[in-house]
């Protein structure tokens, strides 16, 4: 066991290296692979010392993962081991598909059991019944107590129990909370190849405004698109909105087969560039399009992510559509996946990629990191201006910047926390127990009296939250002391101290707008799932409002679109 873990270690360390191994011989690397070798038999060496003189008995898995994680923190987020018992999860995340029940678990803190938070529509845990609030407390006969577990690994065995191949059956015994004492219930559910639409929502609007809320790049996930469209235009659209908002990305691949929609056959759409040449590669577009003359808008924001930003910017670059929103996130990296020995898989950044302007809208720059580990944006004095094809200037080096921005609402932080505890899962399902279903996402409103009800629910259970602005008070009242002003500034932090005072009456009152549409999205997710998510987000949208607007306005699109005045 231990050889294998050394050998594994060893093994990512060559391929990272392995760039740099195929460039030994360019001037300047001529002492790379006596390096490599030098480090490398280091580590081995060191561990073996230290596993056999240390005073107590390591976990060699533990220590040898703990070097691994370190060695890759010099990397970026995106560079990832996965040994052999995770390489399932990185294939989800590539393709999107599992065997499973199909639906959103979680254990909160201080819980002992697992929460069904949401089983998706039309899947197998919500086809036999299985509803959120539910708790899991045994699946296949075997109980599901947290007991002495760590909260994820807790999560993560319940998880691994539910799923399963395809076809196999169970029985998922779970607790229901009521108005008054719990019940129990059985459910027997047969797993399935679970693969949720990429698609939360596609419909016209008022007119002939077609919207796609397209959620992820998965396996296949063009093609979902493609027929959607295709069915919106027989519906009698002339005009599209596309929602890439909170859209985080996926795969390259599926990205250009949706640019390619609505643009010429053998256009270039994204180059990918690398340190090692074998792996660069041109997507062009190799379809024909169903649509040339349709105008768009894309929706975007800070979620917007990878693929996602292929797409809107790709749009933009040939002036094919008009970006509204937020800049994006601004990730311009590529992965790939590498074998390793053991049946582990090494997920490592190869390149960044350039969309059709030349430009790349990678936005951090992780080769250049902070003495504390942190990284920074590129400064937007440091991008470089590129045209579109009119002409149109964008920028590289800070994600997609919309041709028309609209700032979203700020999230305040209580809102964070309370979407992350218990009390909100819980008074929904109490909600949820005492009202009448709804018919329509429409009808779903929280009245002020209901409200106050979750307010005093959050007052009897204390509900606490990390409030930034204190903690940045007493980090200031330090560096105060520290350079000498303390005993000048103590009334003016004594009284900023009494206005920033902990009052959750007066946060739940401020706050009470973005709050109670926190607690209808989770009333709605209930009963619609993310369908009517996606339906309520056209109702309270000011990017929604600016993109049907210029889409009604021909001439204000066409405008946006137009080249330059020489």
């Amino acid at each position: 066991m231990i050889k294998k873990r050394i050998h594994q270690c060893l093994l990512i360390l060559l391929s990272v290296s392995i760039g740099g191994g195929l460039m030994s011989f360019m001037p300047g690397n001529e002492n790379r692979p006596f390096k490599t070798s030098k480090n490398l038999e280091i580590f081995a060496a060191l561990f073996k010392e230290l596993d056999m003189f240390y005073v107590d008995t390591l976990d060699i898995d533990k220590v040898i993962q703990r070097g691994v994680d370190g060695m890759l923190s010099t990397t970026d987020p995106y560079t990832s081991y996965y040994p052999e018992d995770e390489v399932s999860t990185l294939k989800e995340m590539i393709t999107g598909k599992y065997g499973g029940i199909g639906a959103a678990i979680r254990c909160f803190e201080g819980d002992n059991y697992v929460t069904i938070m949401e089983p998706m529509e039309g899947l197998p845990a919500q086809q036999v019944g299985v509803k959120a609030g539910d708790i899991i407390l045994s699946i296949g006969g075997k109980e599901m107590k947290r007991g002495n577990q760590k909260e994820p690994e807790f999560t993560g065995k319940v998880s691994d129990a539910l799923r399963g191949e395809p076809g196999t059956t169970f029985v998922l015994r779970v607790k229901r909370p009521q108005l008054k004492d719990s019940i129990v219930k059985e459910f027997k559910i047969t797993r399935k190849n679970i693969r949720q639409s990429p698609i939360p929502y596609a419909g016209m609007l008022k007119g002939d405004i077609a919207y796609i809320s397209f959620a992820e790049f998965t396996e296949n996930s063009a093609k979902d698109f493609k027929k959607s469209f295709i069915e919106l235009k027989q519906k009698g659209a002339k005009k599209l909105i596309i929602d890439l908002r909170g859209n985080g990305g996926g795969s390259l691949t599926e990205a250009v087969e949706i640019v390619n929609l609505f643009v010429p056959k053998g256009l270039e759409i994204v180059a990918t560039r690398g340190k090692i040449k074998a792996t660069d590669r041109v997507y062009y577009t190799t379809g024909e399009p169903v649509d040339l003359e349709i105008p768009i808008c894309v929706l975007v924001d800070g979620g917007t992510a990878s693929a996602a930003e292929i797409v809107s910017g790709s749009l933009q670059d040939l002036d094919r559509a008009v970006i509204v929103g937020e800049r994006t996130f601004g990730k311009g990296l590529v992965q790939m996946t590498r074998d390793l020995p053991y049946n582990g898989q090494l997920k490592v950044t190869t390149g960044k990629y350039y969309i059709p302007s030349g430009r790349c809208i990678q936005a951090i720059d992780y080769s250049k990191k902070n003495a504390d580990g942190t990284v920074s944006r590129i400064a937007d004095s440091l991008t470089t201006v590129f045209r579109t094809v009119a002409g149109r200037p964008v920028r590289d080096g800070g994600g997609i910047r919309p041709d028309v921005e609209v700032k979203g609402e700020r999230i305040p932080n209580i809102v964070f926390y309370l979407a992350n505890s218990p009390w909100l899962s819980q008074y929904v399902t109490r909600y949820c127990l005492t009202h009448t279903e709804p018919k329509e996402v429409a009808e779903v409103h929280l009245s002020d009296e209901d409200y106050a009800t979750f307010k005093t629910l959050l007052v009897e259970k204390k509900f606490t939250y990390d409030r930034q602005s204190v903690r940045f008070l007493d980090r200031l009242k330090e560096l105060a002391e520290a350079e000498g002003y303390s005993e000048d500034t103590k009334m003016e932090f004594e009284a900023l101290q009494k206005k920033l005072n902990h009052d959750l009456s007066r946060d739940l009152e401020s706050f009470s707008k973005p709050i109670k549409e926190l607690i209808e999205t989770e009333i709605i997710t209930r009963y619609f799932y993310r369908r009517g998510v996606a339906l309520r987000s056209l109702e309270k949208s000011k990017e929604m409002d600016k993109a049907v607007e210029l889409l009604n306005d021909a001439k204000a699109y066409a405008e946006i679109l137009a080249p330059p005045a020489s």
